[in-house]
């Protein structure tokens, strides 16, 4: 086999992981990062520890579901007491950088009271000077930020904590992944390299183009005894020639969840990439990244949530991508890391910041950045934008999980960008307590009835059709809603009839079949064919 030109077999997973726990992106920035390894990471770790049983069972009850338990069936507790003391021996400096935050927080808040600040940098942690700025807003409420940039050329920004763990898949049935780490499997083949490493390019290329085994092995710096699970990985079989599109229309293919690629004969844009693997039986019919063109123009993020920046699509990608646009921050505030820095220290080069109402255009195609309100529990986040993309007079926009809070401001949007013809919403409008994602980096314990009433939450009926009734579009699709079964464990989601964002969408589909506006909650797969001067419209649905 070492002799012969191998290819990736098109079911192999490349699983992100900081210390075995699933890699998300507060997992890299180092003050978010710190964070989660002791509020969230240890917490779950004492919780399991305590009464691995309650987590079984937690685990299999529906409404429990995407809680902080471990699927793990109660068992293991050996291998989880033993990933406690590798993290506590790990990561001391950044449980230090934690304490150190925390005890920051305390300081301000008791002795910041209106009056200059400069004296009080004297009693900022030792850990912390040189890496925070102190401030009032203009309510005299005192808070710091850091300087982010300087936290990745510190000691406490840990490349050998990031490893990939590869795997073949052939279902979609996975653990919550923010609750459950990962313990070492017969058959998971870990390699510590860090998620800048260029072998994870080479491999990755592999799918497509063969290699030597010898060359990827030593690139990756196997071992010896790493190398026979390694060879299972392989197949001689040629994968399908990818199907480069030629026509003179704009093709919209959805992957799932708020993934979509538009694409012409001359440029490709994919928004949110969260990708199925291909090679294995669904009951759900889908694209994959056999899917996907060779080169990838523009990758557009619209917001720093685990379900729209999954470092498990993006690095195997990441050869393909000449381009990524996130949305513009520079804020340094602990909720709002800088995603432009994010992907720079995560290997991603090509990286392109955008503000609001900023246009980027390339060829005949016009991306410009519009804004994102709601779904952020009212946080005061900066990196978050939904996107209008014009390929020359056609022209669609993203709004991801925006919540239409003020219909006044996409008012405004519409003075500047006119109609569009065709509008993606995401309407999962119930959505988790702000402490679902965002409770580790608060150092009080909210209060359950202000908790439960900051949502991470979507749009409802009425909010859409007032985005609807601005924007005039001849069509709507329903999207992000994390309905998939591949995107179960990222998203803990699973709906019935019943549930609100279904009726609540359900709803709205009504509203625009009556007024003439084709519309569909999408789901699975779907392939949209559009004329770029609008004439003609053909659309056909791979079903």
């Amino acid at each position: 086999m070492s002799d012969k030109m191998m290819y990736l077999k098109p079911n192999v997973v490349f699983e992100p992981l900081v210390d075995n726990w699933y890699a998300w992106s507060h997992l890299i920035s180092p003050a978010t990062a710190a964070m989660n390894i002791v509020a969230r990471h240890l917490t779950i770790i004492d919780s399991y520890l305590l009464a691995p049983a309650i987590h079984a069972e937690a685990v299999r009850t529906p409404k429990m579901r995407g809680g902080p338990f471990m699927d793990l069936k109660g068992e293991r507790v050996d291998d989880v007491k033993k990933l406690k003391a590798q993290t506590l021996e790990k990561q001391q400096k950044l449980i230090a950088f934690y304490e150190a935050i925390k005890e920051l927080e305390n300081l301000i808040q008791a002795e910041a009271k209106g009056f200059g600040l400069e004296a009080l940098y004297e009693k900022v942690p030792a850990l912390l000077k040189g890496y925070v700025e102190l401030y009032y807003d203009r309510n005299n409420n005192p808070g710091f930020r850091f300087f982010e940039s300087l936290l990745y050329k510190s000691e406490f920004y840990n490349k050998n904590s990031q490893s990939i763990a590869l795997w073949l898949t052939n279902n979609d049935h996975r653990p919550f992944c923010l609750s459950t780490p990962r313990l070492n499997e017969c058959n998971v083949l870990p390699l510590n390299i860090s998620f800048d490493h260029a072998g994870i390019d080479e491999l990755a290329k592999m799918k497509r183009t063969p290699q030597s085994l010898p060359y990827i092995k030593s690139l990756l710096g196997l071992t010896q005894s790493q190398e026979p699970l390694f060879e299972t990985f392989f197949t001689e079989e040629k994968p399908p020639v990818y199907d480069k599109y030629k026509g003179n229309k704009i093709r919209m293919r959805y992957f799932g969840h708020a993934c979509i690629l538009a694409e012409t004969k001359n440029i490709t844009v994919l928004v949110d990439p969260l990708i199925s693997y291909y090679g294995y039986f669904s009951d759900v019919e889908h694209f994959s990244d056999a899917d996907l063109p060779d080169i990838i123009d523009y990758v557009l993020i619209t917001h720093n949530h685990q379900d729209h920046i999954l470092f498990e699509t993006l690095l195997p990608l990441r050869h393909k991508i000449k381009n990524i646009i996130v949305p513009a921050t520079s804020s340094g505030k602990l909720e709002d890391p800088d995603l432009k820095l994010m992907f720079n220290n995560i290997g991603f080069h090509q990286v392109r910041s955008i503000h609001e109402m900023e246009e980027i255009q390339f060829g005949d195609v016009t991306i410009t950045g519009l804004p994102f309100t709601g779904e952020h529990s009212d946080l005061n986040i900066l990196t978050k934008s939904c996107y209008l993309v014009q390929i020359g007079d056609f022209k669609l926009i993203y709004m991801a999980d925006s919540r239409i809070v003020e219909p006044a401001l996409y008012k405004h949007v519409h003075d500047q960008i006119g109609d569009v013809d065709v509008v993606f919403i995401g309407m999962e409008c119930d959505g988790a307590p702000l402490s679902w994602l965002y409770g580790p980096l608060f150092i009080k314990k909210l209060q359950r009835d202000m908790d439960g009433s900051r949502r991470l939450a979507g749009s409802d009926c009425a909010k859409a059709v007032s985005l609807i009734e601005i924007f005039n579009p001849k069509e709507v699709y329903v999207y992000a809603m994390g309905q998939e079964p591949w995107v179960e464990f990222i998203s803990s989601i699973k709906y019935t009839d019943e549930s609100n964002p279904i009726i609540q969408s359900d709803k709205l589909i009504k509203i625009c079949t009556e007024k003439k506006i084709l519309a569909e909650r999408l789901f699975g797969e779907k392939e949209l064919l559009y004329d770029m001067d609008i004439v003609n419209r053909q659309q056909s649905s791979v079903e």
